[in-house]
């Protein structure tokens, strides 16, 4: 949950020359900046600062979220029409009442507030802190989430929350869920938390297998490659794997619509190469 893919690649690429110009040097250390502090001293950066404050308050966050919800509701018309349409492999027969498949946090639910305290605390994401955090019960809604997802239950389709948040914080996240009006069944366990049921993997495969037993999923939305079925197998984990499941094979498979570039706080997907490490975010370089 830290940096979105695109700033996080630029910084690991930055520091990267970095690190292999340092590596080569064979003179002495520059010299102190005038009036600063030696080369390399750490000091609070402003990375997820900034794209806080661009989630909070930039007009092209809101439209680009409310757009990704119109072309879903789009989508949704068009696999509703289809009787053969399921947006999920793991889908084996395509029938049972409709149903669209959703990740939570920074999809359904606006983390940032979290996200700003970090950056003002020059603080660490931990998964206490996280915890924390769900139980103050104080999230708000991503732009469109609320209406797409009232359309999509007028039209008799089931919304499943497919999260990782942990179970122990399900309640109070059921109680932000009410709060903001996000519909959710009182037929069914709608809301599939990770360590529930012996869902320990944070890979959402299996829950999505026990949606399909008993519904077709028309839509997977999420803000994460690994909230599709796309995410599935290595080879699969890329952008373009992703992608082109946003339109209707001849398979019947059906679309993975993604609300907006990753949450400055999350951890990239499994397409991004894995050995890639970054400095804690209140203590990186500022090597000139």
């Amino acid at each position: 949950m830290h940096l979105s893919n695109t700033r996080r690649g630029l910084a690991i690429a930055a520091l990267a020359i970095a690190c292999a110009c340092a590596g080569r040097s064979q003179g002495p250390p520059p010299a102190a900046a005038p009036g600063g502090g030696a080369s390399g001293t750490l000091r609070h950066t402003h990375e997820n600062l900034n794209a806080v404050l661009w989630m909070q308050t930039a007009a092209e966050y809101e439209a680009s979220a409310i757009q990704a919800y119109r072309l879903a509701q789009l989508q949704l018309d068009a696999a509703l029409a289809d009787p053969s349409w399921t947006a999920a492999v793991e889908q084996t027969e395509v029938s049972g009442p409709p149903a669209v498949v959703l990740d939570l946090d920074e999809t359904v639910l606006d983390n940032s507030a979290f996200e700003a305290r970090l950056a003002a605390d020059g603080a660490p994401y931990t998964e206490d802190a996280w915890n924390r955090w769900a139980e103050e019960r104080k999230a708000g809604a991503v732009p469109g989430a609320l209406e797409f997802l009232r359309y999509a239950a007028s039209r008799g389709v089931t919304p499943f929350y497919v999260t990782n948040r942990d179970h122990r914080v399900e309640g109070a996240t059921r109680d932000v869920l009410a709060r903001l009006g996000v519909p959710v069944s009182a037929d069914r366990d709608v809301v599939l938390a990770r360590h529930e049921n012996g869902w320990d993997a944070s890979d959402k495969s299996s829950r999505r297998q026990a949606i399909a037993a008993t519904h077709r999923i028309l839509l997977l939305i999420g803000d994460n490659f690994e909230d599709s079925s796309a995410a599935r197998g290595r080879a699969s984990r890329t952008a373009t794997g992703c992608c082109s499941s946003t339109t209707r094979s001849g398979d019947g498979s059906g679309s993975c619509c993604r609300t907006r570039p990753t949450d400055p706080g999350r951890r990239p997907s499994r397409s991004a190469p894995r050995n890639r490490r970054m400095p804690p975010r209140s203590r990186r370089s500022t090597a000139p």
